[in-house]
């Protein structure tokens, strides 16, 4: 038997099966762009991990040792495959059909944590492993640097993520609100840099296997501040970031392990996500620095909501909402986080199609961060099979609002506020689709409780807004059999 030529057909099969599988990485995050082809595309991503993740255990589990000439099998790595493949199917299958669409921010936040968590560990074991087999002598410099790197954003990654999710879920020992204290930029700073030379002192002294757990509990703690600082309006923001993160783990995990496909997919998901944190930032008039740094938001020093609201709120009733649509003839729906957390979504397409076939036009105005998450309001839309080419932007809705008879806001609070327009409110400069610019505006809200920002509203009180106090679905029910029977 000729152990050389199976080494190198081993190898060959190895490489050829991890480029496949980054192939179905890209093709998948490539077909995630577009709501119709995004079901096919998270199976493609899917099918090519798996592949990944058997590939890998070929490639460390089966070794052709040419100089004894034998094939070794190392059956531990078989018995770890099978406990994966079964419990992880268990817990992924359990998660994907017991989770609700408004946990799913909370589900990305905890992926995103374990993807932290599993980069540091693979990294400081195989990182101790090597120290006490090879000896530091024989660790390379890339690899050091690579292990410090995996070690410190994984951490981060992996206590932020469940501070997300502690927010996003309401535990109570996670508050909501920004957390914030006299000199807590300098402190996460100090830290920060404190982190960083560790990382150092580890990388010229790397027998020294203490520095690597210093900088992962150093990780942790400021993974902790970093997000603690942040409140829940900005968790799109937060939850993208942590996602990059997790990625630039995986790819740093990828070097120390000098494992390509696992390079490729923490590239993939570090740079996508770093793309899309930069899209909401943009989306929140925020800049990377005071996201990673925190302290977002602060008090409204425009009006109290007594100043807003007395004696200017105008209730209305499905009844008078149903005869003004019987004389529109362009609707614009903008859905917020409201709507998901009453499952209002079915209602709204079934207004939208009675809407329609009195030739009406409706669209919908999605704003970049309205819900918990990237996408959310386009993903409960799609689920309805609302045609994606009905979703408008908010650069492309904007200018469409003087020309609208009734815009429908449903649930979103922030993200419609006009006080982003004044320099002296706490969400000053945030883009905001122009609702108030309708000749109609009716908004379905339980009552004029602030949004996550923390403060008053001032369109609840214009002139030409109207409120739907209610359920979301219970409103939308009430609308869609009142404006039947108009």
């Amino acid at each position: 038997m000729d152990y050389q030529l199976l080494y190198d057909v081993k190898n060959t099969v190895v490489a050829v099966l991890y480029l496949v599988s980054a192939i179905f990485f890209i093709v998948g995050i490539k077909r995630l762009a577009k709501p119709k082809t995004a079901p096919s595309g998270n199976f493609i991503g899917a099918l090519g991990m798996l592949l990944a993740f058997l590939t890998a255990f070929v490639d460390f589990g089966v070794i052709v040792d040419v100089d004894q000439e034998a094939i070794v099998s190392r059956f531990q790595y078989w018995y770890i495959l099978v406990a994966a493949i079964g419990l992880g199917s268990v817990v992924g299958v359990w998660s994907a059909l017991g989770v609700k669409m408004t946990g799913m921010p909370q589900m990305v936040a905890i992926f995103n944590g374990f993807g932290g968590g599993a980069s540091l560990l693979v990294a400081g074991v195989f990182y101790q492993f090597e120290l006490f087999t090879e000896g530091a002598n024989a660790l390379l410099l890339p690899m050091l640097i690579a292990t410090v790197l995996s070690g410190l954003i994984g951490a981060i990654t992996f206590s932020g993520s469940f501070i997300a999710y502690g927010k996003l879920q309401g535990i109570k020992l996670v508050p909501d609100k920004p957390v914030t204290y006299t000199g807590d930029l300098v402190v996460k700073g100090v830290l920060f840099a404190l982190l960083v030379a560790l990382g150092v002192m580890m990388v010229i002294n790397p027998d020294h296997l203490l520095l690597y757990w210093l900088i992962v509990f150093g990780g942790l703690l400021l993974g902790i501040l970093l997000v603690i600082g942040i409140g829940g309006a900005d968790m799109p923001v937060v939850i993208s970031l942590l996602n990059s993160y997790s990625g630039l783990a995986a790819a740093a995990t990828g070097f120390v392990l000098n494992n390509v496909v696992l390079i490729i997919a923490g590239s993939l998901v570090g740079a996508s996500g770093l793309i899309l944190t930069m899209i909401m930032c943009k989306a929140m008039n925020r800049s990377l620095v005071n996201v990673l740094f925190g302290g977002f938001g602060g008090s409204d020093t425009v009006g109290s909501s007594d100043d807003i609201y007395e004696g200017k709120v105008t209730s209305t009733s499905a009844d008078e909402v149903a005869m003004i649509l019987d004389t529109a003839q362009r609707v614009v729906i903008v859905p917020g986080y409201g709507m998901a957390v009453a499952r209002a979504a079915t209602p709204v397409r079934l207004l939208t199609e009675a809407l329609e076939k009195r030739g009406v036009e409706v669209v919908f105005g999605i704003h970049p961060v309205a819900g918990r998450m990237p996408g959310h309001m386009n993903v409960l839309l799609a689920e309805e099979s609302i045609p994606y080419e009905k979703l408008l932007d908010l650069d492309t809705v904007n200018p469409t609002f003087p020309q609208t008879d009734v815009v429908i806001v449903l649930g979103a609070n922030d993200v419609v506020n006009p006080l982003a327009r004044e320099p002296k409110s706490a969400i000053a400069g945030m883009p905001i689709l122009d609702v108030d610019k309708a000749r109609t505006c009716v908004v379905i809200k339980r009552s004029l409780s602030p949004g996550f920002a923390g403060i008053a509203n001032p369109l609840f009180a214009n002139d030409n807004t109207l409120m739907l106090f209610g359920d979301g679905k219970a409103a939308m029910d009430d609308l869609i059999k009142a404006y039947k029977e108009v």
